[in-house]
């Protein structure tokens, strides 16, 4: 299927869903948008697997990155896409090809923007981050992601969400001593000694802390519990996962001794870590953003791209068309008018 960037934006959408392209199939979505900019003369394309990197070289004093993931979920009997009542239905339309929409008709229509553009269009975001091509993009072209602001288009239902909170996992394991269930008392019972850690979460407060403006709500929740081996058994082990979503003013040092102070007397294993980003709100270049789209920026609560960006020194905010409530339900659909705003947006501050 050809994409026309510069023809009607909604028929543009409506090609990028119908292309699937659930994550590791997304060659054909990336053969099509590469044919469309391969038309655009003012901009220089390099393609890295199934990665879109298309850029100006206008010799502008700022340099901003704009990105979003041509992946999706697996395809819930909602493909092809369909219109109806000013919806967009189906399959990425709100995570996030509503967003990939927007990025490849404003890159073909800012021929000649205030400030250069590299427009990444990726793949592999919505499975594990080692495979996430920005992971080989950061270790191998990191310039591709370095400008003095960034914007990922994931979908904020058309309002900036600054920056994102960070993701900690660690498993808490209780060890108790196996033995018969009708003679109890010669064991010690793992489980009943994991309602001791279950207890600190009910006493536990999470903060709330204000980054750069935004403000930003922590939380330690027990998402995962597991023990015993047979019905009969008294189990000598029990773990219990938990998932602390934290504020981006805290390293990982901070965050680890964090969770180590609620769960001081028990050994805790982390398993996954993720900083976050703060948005960089206070800089000249995000203030002009925030002028050109409009509105109140609110947090990013979740986990996003954009502390990819943070990482390398380049501040980054969410925004994008759709619910982002709505994203991977079965029902996925995108307003119409959230992508004429992100459009018009976009254009303005790009100029």
């Amino acid at each position: 299927m050809s994409l026309t960037p510069r023809g009607d934006l909604v028929e543009l959408f409506r090609g990028i869903v119908d292309i699937e392209s659930v994550s590791g199939n997304e060659g054909p979505l990336a053969d099509a948008i590469e044919q469309a900019l391969a038309g655009l003369d003012h901009l220089d394309l390099v393609r890295d697997g199934d990665t879109l990197i298309a850029r100006t070289d206008l010799g502008r004093a700022q340099r901003v990155v704009i990105a979003g993931h041509l992946d999706t979920v697996p395809v819930a009997a909602n493909l092809p896409s369909r219109l109806a009542d000013g919806m967009v239905h189906g399959r990425g339309t709100v995570d996030m090809k509503g967003g990939v929409a927007v990025m490849l008709q404003v890159a073909a229509l800012a021929t000649q923007p205030t400030r250069d553009v590299t427009w990444i269009f990726y793949d592999h975001e919505e499975v594990a981050a080692a495979d996430n091509s920005l992971t080989r993009i950061a270790a191998t072209r990191p310039e591709a992601l370095v400008g003095d602001f960034a914007v990922l288009m994931e979908p904020t239902s058309a309002q900036i969400e600054g920056g994102c909170q960070g993701t900690l996992r660690y498993v808490v394991t209780t060890r108790g001593k196996a033995a018969h269930s009708a003679r109890s008392w010669m064991g010690r019972n793992a489980i009943h000694d994991i309602g001791e850690v279950l207890r600190r979460f009910e006493s536990y407060v999470p903060r709330t802390v204000e980054v750069d403006g935004l403000t930003y709500r922590e939380g330690m929740n027990a998402v995962q519990i597991g023990g015993g081996i047979a019905g009969n058994v008294i189990p000598d082990r029990c773990a219990v996962t938990v998932n602390f979503r934290f504020a981006p003013d805290r390293d990982e040092a901070d965050a680890v001794a964090h969770c180590r102070e609620l769960m001081a007397g028990y050994d805790l294993e982390v398993i996954d870590f993720a900083l976050g980003a703060r948005p960089g709100l206070d800089r000249p270049i995000a203030q002009e953003f925030l002028a050109a789209v409009g509105g109140t920026p609110v947090a990013k609560f979740g986990w996003t791209d954009v502390a990819r960006f943070s990482a390398l020194g380049t501040p980054a905010v969410n925004y994008g068309p759709g619910d982002p409530l709505k994203a991977h339900a079965d029902d996925e659909a995108c307003p119409v008018t959230d992508l004429y705003t992100c459009r018009e947006a976009l254009l303005r501050w790009l100029g």
